[in-house]
């Protein structure tokens, strides 16, 4: 974390200062896609966006990482652990935890609601337990708690031209977009780990099951029936990313770059998935630097238009009160 977006947010506290500096470690480290487009953001608002995706991430690891536990049980004690720190801090206690000292703050400054953090802790301890999804319906319960949350709990943090409650579909829709791409990314390292995030009946559709998964895993073969399943899911997930679409331009002006750029970045996972022949339980799709460089510049285009526009804006209304962007601010491209 730059001392400089810390004093734009107005962050003095040392202890609270070195929370977020540590939860932007984390969202750099694991989050590099999403961490690129959060540089596109003004510097007061990224602190609050490394706070809400590093708890995530902690919370992430403890499911996910045998460091933390070598049985269900102790992951399950460390979840509860951290679900307890979230709580006293949320209501005004304070965490031995960096991460939730920061996220704890970042809830209390914009007002996030307490229940997306609830919902999210229940997606966590799921995992721990259900290894597979019997539909789509049944997956999409659990994307509310495990990334619908996130969108929500963003819209505060990137602020709206529009009621917060006419965007937050849209939000949600686009967290879920994301994971389904990193579920598509990822279908070889979840089965390694115990667990299949494609929908049992659109996998069976194409005859497609955990079985025939496993072989083509181990034996590096792949197979029809799992590239046109794949595809499906592919096709799905692009669904998806075009119902959260309408909601970019309800995003205030100068967070639309960023939210924009992770647009196009996740989506080019999956362009990325199928050019590599939906090889995805063999080995991971990359985007490449170069598109990602490229994706990033066309942000930073987007995000010095934006700046022309509202410094023009101003200056022609001088005595336009601070807070909600104008509507007509919707008209521009995102």
């Amino acid at each position: 974390m730059t001392a400089r977006e810390l004093d734009a947010a107005g962050i003095t506290d040392p202890r609270l200062r070195a929370a977020y500096a540590h939860c932007r470690r984390l969202n750099a480290r694991h989050g590099k896609t999403y961490f690129l487009a959060t540089r596109l953001l003004p510097a007061a608002r990224r602190p609050a966006v490394h706070a809400l995706y590093g708890f995530a991430r902690w919370a992430d690891d403890i499911v996910d990482d045998p460091a933390t536990g070598h049985s269900t049980a102790d992951r399950a004690r460390a979840l509860d652990a951290l679900g307890q720190w979230l709580d006293e801090a949320l209501r005004g206690g304070e965490s031995p935890e960096p991460v939730v000292r920061a996220v704890a703050h970042t809830a209390a400054v914009h007002r996030i609601d307490h229940r997306h953090f609830a919902d999210f802790m229940a997606s966590m301890r799921s995992d721990l337990t259900v290894t597979d999804y019997p539909s789509y319906a049944d997956l999409r319960r659990y994307m509310h708690g495990s990334a619908a949350v996130m969108g929500l709990e963003m819209l505060p943090v990137l602020g709206t031209v529009v009621p917060q409650e006419e965007a937050e579909p849209y939000a949600a829709s686009l967290g879920i977009a994301f994971q389904l791409t990193n579920f598509l990314r990822d279908v070889g390292e979840d089965l390694d780990r115990g667990r299949v995030y494609l929908p049992a009946d659109l996998l069976a559709a194409h005859g497609v099951d955990r079985a025939l998964l496993h072989w083509s895993r181990d034996t590096g073969r792949p197979d029809p029936r799992i590239t046109a399943a794949l595809t499906a899911a592919a096709e799905l997930t692009r669904g998806v990313y075009r119902e959260a679409a309408p909601g970019l331009t309800m995003l205030d002006p100068a967070a639309r770059p960023c939210i924009r750029t992770a647009f196009v970045l996740y989506g080019a996972i999956l362009d990325a998935v199928r050019d590599d022949g939906y090889a995805v339980l063999h080995r991971r799709a990359v985007v490449s630097r170069r598109r990602r460089a490229a994706t990033a510049l066309g942000g930073l285009a987007r995000l010095a238009v934006t700046r022309i526009t509202v410094s023009r804006r101003t200056a022609r209304s001088p005595g336009v009160p601070g807070g909600r962007v104008p509507h007509r601010a919707q008209e521009e491209t995102p």
